[in-house]
């Protein structure tokens, strides 16, 4: 019989398939990233399996009705070159129906994406390096429920371009999460949160109001780092951020290219310091 091909959503279970993949690919995922992710869109990752056998996947998470954002576009070393990838990929992208779609592309598959009608918005440039050292409180931020939840929903549906209230609270109460704010007047205006990951943590989103803001989210979030390196993804016109890495001793490791298919959200760079993820935007 010849071999059967077939694509199905991947249960929570079976996030893990994904994840590991990942890891395989240097991608460092987070410790929660099964659960997060999966409750950001239960039927946003896709699977592709041959005679049963998982030998590809993406996910495409839909934001309402006007955004997605499509990742985990990967296929087993062994398995790349027949078509199971792109297979996945043709799926994913149906699903989005007229959606803007946005994705952070790796390098080696930024001009397939531009033949696939994505275009360019921005660069994001991940910084990696050690905690530094003798770093005091802040003084200035504040735990997540200092705020109601509404109001912490909206301020990140600005930065983010769409209202995400499922993965944000799923998000802020992740085990091994931890999460700050800056409030002025009662209200939010900057947000950080941490993410323990398989080596160190990552920290996204980071958005602050300037550059003191955000270094005070960063460091009240990096005292409760596990041991490793600390992650930033910075988006590259934001120019403080990037002065910030440098300045906190991080070096440039990595880079993605923000693209869309469809009109992009008008986004606060400058506020952004720190990209939430490279999988889910």
């Amino acid at each position: 019989m010849p071999p059967t091909f077939t694509i199905a959503p991947a249960r929570l279970d079976e996030m893990a398939i994904l994840l590991d993949w990942a890891a395989d690919e240097g991608w460092n995922p987070g410790l929660s990233d099964g659960p997060c992710f999966h409750g950001a869109d239960p039927q946003g990752f896709l699977i592709g399996r041959l005679d049963g056998r998982p030998v590809s996947g993406v996910s495409m998470v839909q934001y309402g009705d006007g955004l997605g954002f499509l990742g985990f576009y990967l296929c087993r070393p062994e398995m790349r070159g027949r078509g199971f990838g792109y297979a996945a990929w043709t799926a994913a992208t149906a699903r989005f129906g007229s959606r803007t779609i946005g994705l952070d592309g790796v390098v080696a598959q930024q001009e397939n994406y531009r033949r696939a009608g994505f275009a360019l918005s921005h660069r994001n440039v991940r910084w990696q390096g050690a905690v530094p050292a003798g770093l005091a409180p802040s003084g200035r931020t504040e735990e997540a429920d200092a705020v109601p939840f509404a109001a912490l929903a909206a301020f990140d549906a600005r930065h983010f371009g769409t209202a995400r209230p499922a993965f944000l609270a799923g998000w802020l109460a992740a085990e091994g999460h931890v999460a700050r704010i800056l409030v002025a007047d009662g209200a939010p205006v900057g947000l950080g949160v941490l993410r323990p990951c398989r080596s160190g943590c990552k920290v996204g989103p980071l958005f602050a109001p300037d550059s003191a803001g955000a270094e005070a989210l960063l460091a009240d979030l990096a005292l409760a780092a596990p041991e490793g390196p600390i992650v930033l993804d910075v988006p590259e016109p934001n120019g403080a951020a990037a002065a910030l890495a440098e300045r906190w001793g991080l070096e440039p490791v990595f880079e993605t290219a923000r693209m869309y298919r469809g009109p992009a959200p008008d986004l606060p760079l400058a506020s952004v310091f720190g990209v939430t993820t490279f999988e889910l935007g």
